[in-house]
Formats: structure tokens, sequence, C-alpha cells
């Protein structure tokens, strides 16, 4: 889009010289209005915005306010190209070549000063301006010229802008002109090498732009302006400057050494001997130095640095060697008392390591000397013990080993279990307890030398180590009873008869919780029950006084299980023994009575069915049912099995051997004119034989309520003849007690059921012990709980939780670990389990 509604443009072009030159005069509109927020604006229409410059243009858009007088040109027409730009004329082009020439004997002169800018004149000519620097640059430009001067072109708008805000020609950008005047210049290297070797390489420009500033001096300007604020200087501005001496303690220095680095820095010397091998090239070469290395680089045909360049601080004597010497001399005292400081720091530091050394070999020599003094006083205590040089009374008794032992545990426990002086007792306590239970018998006193044992125990036993046999591993206290104890007890179970049974059950009770439970299983298993195997097989149920349960039994509390392989001998004998028998003999129900609760169910079940029940059906076939003349023993002698046999068995005996004959003798006696009182009474008195436990029995029920019915037939049907008067009402009113009797009993009967479920409902909700606190956790959970049979600890019961084997001890549940067993709180153990 034109600018010309802008600035506008002069009505004809000028002629100067035959050339066209644009006028960019600036008019008083243009002052006024540029800066002007509320001057009328031209909005863009969309084709504008579209296109740019190649818009169609409506007759409208020209009428806008125009400094020139002249229409814009028509964009649309065919753009010509000009390959040389804008000629210039013959003047310009004199006035050119006369500029550069001064240029070019101007170059080592100061350049005059820039007109200010009111002297400027309106008409700015373009490509006039210098700046104060005639250095010429790469590729032919001269600086200081030729900037801007592509505006001749244009309306020069930005040159005017520059001006206004206070820009002079010839000076830098900013608000002080410290901006760079001249473009940045390049310099070409002399050489192949890296940026720095061939010495410095910045140009006249940029040390005019950028001077470097010396540090030193720097601060010798600031320390006299802070020096000047309360004093004067007393050289005062024309004086004699003084040299700046720098001075730096020796902590200084080592604060300097520190940061700079830890290591010690190679001497001067060193560093100039280093061997370098330089790749850069097209062949290796190797120098001997950094500076061979450095002058390598150097450019023979440079010449010395000019004057400009040269720090010109003050005239004097010019001693770079002596200045080089010095410096290095500086430099080796820096690095020797560094060193020596570096040396004195790691002195101090073994200083420092050498005592902690100290005290901790110290501390360990204390605790060595404690440990001898321990270790003499343990061995004074254990050449007390007896040993093979002694007579046999001259040692310490028993009991004063058993202090011994015990000071060693309280007072030397580290060295006690070190040196593992429990295993003095196999050596010192066995020979001792050997001769005190030589004369021993257990069955006349079976507690004899109980406490000393359990005394021992407290001292000898490990909790840590679970023996389950006789082998190495066994404890002292372990070993003690296997070795000293065992071979006392078997003898005396060898020579024990097995039907005097209450001193070795009592002695065997007394020892069991001093007993671990792999030797309580040994002597139960290997020494007491192939007695009892012998003995039974060799008792005989016909010609023994003795029953057998007598000596037997006592044992079930200790073997339990263990008991099973016995059972089967001691059936089978009785089974031979009751071959012969009849039920009118008593004495094989009080021999068979213990056994029931001994065998199990199906066991006893079957020897009954075998042995029992045959002899009771013959004795119920040959009883003979006479109303008038009753004999009552063989019934009698079949109800007395009524404890031992099942009442299924029981039912169905009667129902098979005397029911029938009843109710046919009932029948037959009411077809013969009977006395219905004398039938009421026969079977009220037949009713009462049977106890409340056959009468629930519904088959039970069925046959005396079938009885019943017999009777009211008969009375109805008027059988038999004669009928006494008030026989049916009797009969009936008979019928009507029984089954109210039976009725009331039903209700009771479910009255009862219903109390002890809501009895065994309110016990398992408030369990009266721990164990039934555990039984009742585990069966809401879903978890075994078990007794494990004849498996003691310390006399305590174990049982099974699940997969885990505990014991209950006062209400705490003990769980079984790797070595020892652990209190556990129900909770944890039922996360164990679970």
């Amino acid at each position: 889009m034109s600018m010309s509604h802008l600035y506008g443009r002069r009505g004809e072009e000028e002629e100067e010289e035959g050339v066209e030159i644009e006028s960019f005069e600036v008019t008083e509109w243009d002052l006024a209005n540029e800066f002007n927020p509320d001057r009328r604006r031209h909005r863009q229409t969309k084709e504008q915005a579209t296109y740019g410059i190649w818009a169609d243009r409506d007759s409208d858009e020209d009428e806008r306010p125009s400094f020139g007088g002249k229409k814009s040109k028509d964009y649309t027409a065919p753009v010509n190209f000009v390959s040389g730009g804008l000629r210039k004329s013959a003047a310009e082009e004199k006035q050119l070549k006369g500029e550069g020439a001064s240029d070019d004997s101007d170059d080592d002169g100061p350049s005059a000063p820039p007109p200010s800018r009111s002297t400027a004149p309106k008409k700015l000519q373009m490509g006039n301006f210098r700046g104060n620097q005639s250095q010429r640059f790469a590729g032919g430009i001269q600086s200081g010229k030729g900037i801007g001067s592509w505006e001749k072109h244009t309306k020069g708008i930005g040159q005017k802008l520059l001006q206004k805000m206070g820009y002079q020609p010839g000076k830098g950008l900013g608000k002080n002109a410290q901006g760079i005047i001249n473009p940045i210049e390049a310099k070409l290297r002399k050489g192949k090498g890296a940026v720095g070797a061939y010495g410095n390489e910045r140009t006249q420009q940029s040390l005019q732009d950028f001077p470097v500033v010396d540090s030193e001096e720097e601060e010798e300007k600031e320390f006299r302006k802070e020096l000047g604020q309360w004093r004067k200087d007393p050289a005062g501005p024309g004086g004699k400057k003084k040299p700046k001496y720098s001075y730096r303690t020796v902590d200084e220095l080592k604060a300097k050494g520190k940061v700079a680095g830890r290591s010690t820095a190679a001497s001067a010397g060193e560093l100039a001997q280093v061997k370098v091998i330089d790749m850069t090239g097209r062949e290796q070469k190797v120098y001997y130095s950094y500076s061979q290395m450095s002058n390598k680089h150097s450019v023979p045909d440079e010449g010395p640095p000019s004057m400009s360049t040269q720090d010109q601080k003050g005239s004097g004597f010019a001693l770079p060697e002596l200045e080089h010497n010095l410096q290095l001399l500086i430099d080796l005292t820096e690095q020797d008392i560094l060193q020596s400081a570096r040396r004195l720091q790691h002195e101090k530091d073994v200083v420092v390591s050498l005592s902690h050394e100290s005290r901790a070999l110290q501390s360990r020599l204390d605790a060595e000397q404690d440990s001898i003094q321990k270790m003499e006083a343990v061995l004074a205590l254990v050449e007390r013990f007896p040993s093979v040089e002694m007579a046999p009374g001259e040692g310490p008794s028993l009991q004063e080993c058993a202090q011994i032992f015990e000071t060693l545990q309280t007072d030397y426990y580290e060295e006690y279990k070190t040196m593992g002086l429990a295993d003095l007792a196999v050596a010192v306590v066995h020979p001792l307890l050997k001769e005190k239970l030589r004369t021993w018998d257990p069955l006349k006193d079976s507690s004899y030398c109980l406490e000393d044992i359990g005394q021992w125990r407290a001292i000898l036993e490990s909790r840590d180590l679970l023996s389950s046999g006789p082998d190495s591993n066994m404890d002292p206290y372990h070993r003690l009873l296997w070795e000293v104890w065992i071979p006392v007890m078997r003898p005396c179970v060898s020579g024990w008869q097995p039907r005097m049974v209450t001193p070795m059950v009592d002695c065997v009770e007394v020892w069991a919780p001093l007993l671990p439970l792999w030797m309580l299983d040994h002597l139960l298993e290997q020494l007491i029950l192939p007695r009892l195997q012998r003995e039974v097989d060799n008792w005989n149920p016909l010609t023994d006084t003795v029953p057998i349960d007598s000596w037997i039994h006592p044992w079930l509390p200790l073997l339990q299980s263990r008991l099973e392989p016995l059972y089967p001998p001691i059936r089978s004998k009785l089974s031979n023994a009751l071959q012969r028998w009849h039920p009118s003999d008593n004495s094989a129900r009080l021999i068979l009575q213990p056994w029931k609760a001994v065998f199990t169910p199906g066991a006893w079940e079957a020897f009954m069915v075998r042995n029992i029940i045959p002899k009771l059906a013959l004795c119920l076939e040959e009883l003979v049912i006479n109303p008038h003349q009753q004999q009552m023993d063989p019934f009698n002698w079949v109800m007395d099995w009524e404890g031992m046999l099942s009442p299924s068995s029981l039912v169905s005996l009667l129902d098979k051997n005397f029911f029938p004959k009843w109710l046919q003798v009932l029948c037959s006696w009411l077809s013969n004119s009977p006395n219905y009182e004398e039938i009421t009474k026969w079977y009220l008195g037949w009713k009462s034989i049977f106890s409340d436990v056959l009468l629930t029995q519904p088959l039970i029920k069925e046959k005396f309520n079938e009885a019943l019915d017999i009777m009211n037939r008969a009375v109805s049907s008027g059988m038999g003849g004669y009928m006494q008067p008030g026989a049916r009402e009797n009969i009936a009113y008979l019928t009507q007690t029984e089954r109210r009797k039976d009725f009331q009993y039903e209700a009771m009967q479910e009255r009862r059921d219903a109390e002890s479920v809501a009895h065994r409902g309110i016990s398992a909700g408030v369990p009266t012990n721990f164990k039934d606190l555990i039984q009742t956790k585990a069966e809401e959970n879903n978890i075994v709980f078990m007794p494990l049979v004849a498996k003691r600890h310390e006399g305590k019961q174990l049982y099974t939780f699940g997969r885990i084997v505990i014991y209950i001890d006062r209400g705490v549940v003990f769980v079984q670990g790797e070595k020892t067993w652990v209190p556990t709180s129900l909770q944890s153990l039922i996360d164990m389990a679970k």
C-alpha cells in the first residue's frame, strides 16, 4: 500500500542535471499529525487486506489529503525492473570521487566533528553522512560512509524519525550515544592455528568500542575514590603516582590454594619439561615444553604491536627477564608454602587418626584385660569341680556343683555360652547322679531325686535346641537323662509286673513333666507297651480273677491311641470266652461294661451283634408269656443289657422275638370272655417294665398302640360273648389316657430339646475358658482345632490349630517356632493358620 497519503510527494519531479530525484520534504502537516492519535485514519477494505498493493483502487480513495498534489501510481501496470539502480549525475560522481580521495588522506588524522542538529539543513542528502572512523572494511566498504544511502530511493522516514529522537549522524545510538558506530569488522587470521594461537586478534575498531580496563588500575581507581571521600590525595592531581604493591599473608595463600585445588600443583620447572605431542598438522611433532608449542604458531612476518596496543602505564625500565624471574620465584615460594601447609594438614590428620586408633586399641585392651580377669575367675570355678585325680568323696557334692553352674550362668554368661561350659555336666554331674541313683527303686519311691533333676533341668536345658531323638545334638540336660535316668528305668520296667499297674503309672506321671517329649515316647512305646502286649497275650478271661480293665485302663491317659494294638486280641479272647455263656450269667456284663467307652462305636457294636445279641434272642424265644403265671427272669436278663446295647439293636431284638408272641397272647385272651380289668392291668404292667428311652422309640410305641387298638376292637365288636358292664368305657378311657401321655411326653421331649439347644447356643456364645474360646474362633474361621494324641510339652497337651502346633499355659497360647515356643495372640494365631 502506498505511503504517499502520509508523507506526500512533489507535484512534479524536479530535474537536477538530468537525473530524477524524489523529494522527501517534511511539511507542517507531517510535523503536526505524525504523533496525533486523532488524525483521520484510512480503513482498508477486504480486497486491499487480501491483495495489498495490487488491489483495485476506487476513485474515492484518491480524494484523501495529499501534500504532493499528484495521484498515486498505478501499480496494476506492468513492472519495469532496472538492473543498475538509479543513475547518478556527473556532479555527484565527481563529488564521490573527491570524498574517496579525502577519506584516504584523512585515515590517520582525526575526522571533523559532525555538524550539530541546529546547523543541519532541512533537506537531507542521503549517502553523504560520515562517521568518526575511516577504517576500511572487508569488501571495500568504507566505515562511516554510505550508511542509509538506500533512503534516497525512498522518502527517508527512518532518518527523519531518528533525527526527531535526537540522533546525530556519525555518533552511536542510545541515550548516551553508547552504541557502535561502524559495523563489526572482520580480521583475517594469518595461519591455520586455533583461536588465540597468533596472539591477540582484536581489531582497532573493537578496542575503541570495547576498551580493555586493567583490573589493577580499576582497583586503584576505586581505592583512590574511597580514599578521597575522607581525606585529600597527598600527591595531588599533579603528583607522582606511587607504585601499588600487593601483599598476601600465608593464610590467604593457603585459602587460595584450597580453592584452586586440593592436590599439589606441579612446579614451574616440571611444567616447563612436559612432553607435548602435536598432531594438528600433517605430521606428528613432539615438543618438550609448552613454550615450544606456542612458538610453533608464531608468524615470522608479523610486525611488533603498534604503540596504541602497548600499555602506556608510565615511563620506566623495561626488564622482562627480571620480572619473569621474580614472578617465577614468587610462584615457587607460593608452591612451597602450599605444599608445606598440605604436609602440615596431613600430619595433623595423621595425628587425629592415630589418636582415634590409640583410643580404640586402649578400649580393646581394657576389654581384653576384663576378659582375662573373667577367664581367670571362670577357671578358678571350673577347677573346683571333681577331677579324676580326686578320691571318690573328696570333690564337691551335687548341690555344690549346681551352685557353681548357677554362678557361671549369672556372673559369666558370655564365657559360659562361648566356651560351652554346659558340656562339663557330662563329665562332672553324670558320675554324681549315677552314684545317687544307683540304689533307687522307681516302683517304691517314685519321687526320689526329683528335685535334683528339676534343678539341673533349669540349669542345663536349652530352650533353643529341640531334640527329637538320642543323637549328638542333644543338650546337656537331655544327655543327662538319657545316660543316667533311662538306664535306671530299663531294668525296672523289665522286671515290672504289668498287673501291678499303680506304682509304674505313678512313677511315669511324676517324671513326665521333667522328661522331653521324645524321651517320654521312648519310655512308653519301647519299654512299657511291649510289657503290656506280652501280658495281654498271656491273659485268659476264664481263669484270671483280676479283670483286664483294671491294669489296662490306668494307662489310657498316658498311652491313649498307642493301646489300639492291644484291643483286637482282647476282643478275640472275650469272644472265645462268651461262646458258652448264658444270659443268666451276670459276670459277662460286668467284664464288658468298662470296654464300651474304650472300643470304637463300630467295633463295640460289631462285638455285641456277634457275641451278645444272638444269646439274648435265644433267651427271648424261650420266654413263655402266661398272663396267669408269668416268669419274668428271661425278660429281665435281656433288659439288663439295655445300657450295653444300642437302642436300635434292642428295639429290633424285641420286635422280632417278643412283641409277636405278646400280641398273640393278648388276642387269644380277648377271645375267651376276658376280664377287661385284668387285661388293663396286664397291659399297664408290661408297659411299666420298658424304660422311657424304649417307650420313645417309634416301633415300641406302635406295638403298644396296636395292643390298644385290638382291645378297642374287641370291646366294640362284643367279641367273646359276654361283656362286663363298663368295660367299653374303661378301655376307651385307657386308650385316651395312654394317647394323652404319649402326646404330653412328646411335647415335653420337644421342650427339653429346645432348652438343650438354647443352652448349647448360650454356652457356645460365652466360652467358659480359654480353650473353649479358641475352639469357638476355630469354628468361626473354619480351622481344625484338635488335640495331638500322646503329644505333650512340659506336661501340657499339644494341639493342632490348622497346620500349627500349639499348647495352652495359663491362658497364653504358645506356637512352635524354629527353635523354641513363642507366645502369641489369638488374632495372630488365626492369621498364621489362614
